[in-house]
């Protein structure tokens, strides 16, 4: 493909355990870490969801809920755009 854009990176002459070290990070801390805030942003989303149908009388809260529910979309957006992003990285590294 091409590989010549992407940069090669070597840890003192071993690119072995360079992959390891960066698979290793991206698995156990990157990861749980997109996860949990995508968990985050659908909770509240689903907050903003529950304040706009128990509000449905008052504009005032229920607007608050809208506002709410906008927002858990816009981060799970950002948290699925981010997972993909790590992807492609991984995949053009060869990881």
């Amino acid at each position: 493909m091409m590989d010549f854009l992407i940069p090669k990176v070597y840890a003192a002459g071993n690119d072995v355990a360079f992959n390891s070290l960066f698979n290793s990070i991206i698995t156990n801390i990157v990861n749980p870490i997109i996860y949990l805030l995508m968990a985050l942003a659908v909770v509240y989303f689903v907050w903003g969801v529950l304040m706009y149908i128990r509000n449905a009388d008052n504009a005032e809260k229920k607007a608050d809920g809208y506002k709410h529910m906008i927002w858990g979309i816009i981060g799970i957006f950002i948290m699925v755009s981010a997972k993909g992003i790590i992807n492609l990285i991984l995949a053009s590294m060869g990881l």
